[in-house]
């Protein structure tokens, strides 16, 4: 007979809301604060007693909310944490601080193959607004199945039974919860860290034999892509010139989409464009990590600016104090804070791209352009530079951490590879 598992609630709101909740803890009694929200949260479906509850989750809190420099981060350790302490309160049925190998080995199957009332088909909020007041929305599930972009557009829906945890997926379990195991050591709530004495990490995670494939656009996709990109442009310059600069931005610069967006860390703004001494331009930026970065900037990707800035009036090249928003909401002042709003137009370039490939009759280009997403622009635009400029050049622009993750860009010897078995006997 299968176990029945309860549904869970959510723990832990967007950062903002759990700032807010950090700060009251900060003013009041944190035992009692966090006795009233989990108590708002969880009803009466508490197994711990409440002063043990409130003790682990307010070293949650205290462990989340050091990550809040990073929206990313913070929002890829919420999820860990999140399910962790779900499932040693509610399924487990033991606190956190009490558990051992054997129990965080158990926690990690249950991640592989988890109850189909754990799991959601779509990402929804974790708490929805009720006259001010933050309610857990009952729609929330700690794991989410999804389909590929092109296998929705094919009229493919989500289904519960295809959840799978990637080989990445179960990385990021071993990785969150050793770092949060020893940021409690460090608290002193515990004195092992249970991670540790995981020696067979291999039967959780396999072992690659060769280098992640990176998801990239042929040349003659992308110069299909831009083609249609400039098509648009000249169709509707008041919203596609915009449109253009961006795509050029994500390929030229290798940005990420959040790199364009106005976030609570950094707006992107005019002269983030600057000369140097020596008369070479450079676009600043903060990435991934909170980490600022100087990237170098092309003739052709100036000229890009050149003309984005003539389109809207301004002069050819920012003044050092110019604060003008890089990319304008479409609608209204201000820069653009919606990463949704620039996929939906990188998507129409996809689509109009996709159209010009089929009515040529190159309908594989096409399917695989369907799949694309932003962040495929990024990975071309490296992988096109890697091919001809230091490598440890690309990596500083890209913000690479060390030239081996640039190295996989590399695609020349996988290319000859490739080649030299195309005429094999068998």
């Amino acid at each position: 007979m299968s176990r029945t598992y309860k549904t869970p609630k959510p723990l832990f709101d967007k950062l903002e809301n759990l700032s807010a909740l950090y700060k009251q803890c900060q003013h009041n009694t944190s035992r009692n604060t966090i006795n009233l929200w989990l108590k708002k949260c969880l009803e009466d479906d508490m197994v711990l007693m409440p002063r043990l509850a409130s003790k682990e989750y307010h070293y949650g809190l205290l462990f989340l909310y050091s990550y809040r420099g990073s929206l990313d981060t913070f929002n890829s350790y919420r999820r860990e944490i999140e399910r962790f302490i779900q499932w040693s309160w509610f399924v487990h049925k033991k606190p956190i601080l009490s558990l051992k190998r054997l129990d965080i080995e158990e926690f990690i199957e249950f991640c592989i193959n988890p109850p189909k009332s754990w799991i959601s088909t779509k990402v929804v909020s974790r708490y929805t607004n009720n006259s001010g007041d933050r309610i857990p929305n009952a729609l929330w599930r700690p794991f989410v199945v999804k389909v590929s972009k092109k296998a929705f557009q094919d009229g493919e829906r989500a289904q519960k039974k295809g959840f799978y945890l990637s080989q990445q997926g179960v990385k990021q379990i071993f990785a969150i919860l050793g770092t949060f195991y020893n940021f409690l050591i460090q608290e002193e709530a515990t004195e092992i860290n249970p991670l540790l004495q995981i020696r067979q990490k291999g039967k959780f995670v396999q072992k690659q034999a060769t280098s992640r494939v990176i998801r990239r656009l042929s040349n003659h996709q992308w110069k299909t892509v831009l083609e249609s990109t400039n098509e648009l442009a000249q169709e509707d310059p008041e919203i596609h010139k915009r449109t253009l600069f961006i795509m050029q931005c994500l390929y030229g610069m290798y940005l990420r989409i959040s790199e364009l967006t106005a976030h609570n860390r950094w707006t992107p703004k005019m002269c983030d464009f600057h000369r140097d001494s020596d008369g070479n331009w450079w676009f600043k930026t903060v990435g991934k990590g909170n980490k600022m970065r100087e990237i170098a900037v092309s003739k052709n990707m100036l000229q890009a600016l050149k003309d984005y800035r003539k389109h809207l009036g301004h002069t050819p090249l920012p003044s050092p104090d110019d604060k003008t928003p890089l990319i304008r909401k479409y609608r209204g002042n201000g820069a653009i804070a919606s990463t949704s709003a620039i996929r939906q137009l990188v998507q129409r370039c996809f689509d109009k791209a996709v159209e010009k490939l089929n009515e040529k009759g190159q309908g594989e280009d096409s399917n695989i352009l369907r799949s694309a997403t932003v962040h495929w622009l990024r990975h071309t635009g490296i992988s096109d530079d890697v091919k001809v400029r230091p490598r440890e050049h690309v990596r500083d622009d890209a913000g690479h951490s060390s030239s081996a993750i640039t190295d996989l860009y590399i695609d020349v010897e996988r290319k000859e590879r490739a080649k030299s078995a195309r005429n094999k006997n068998i």
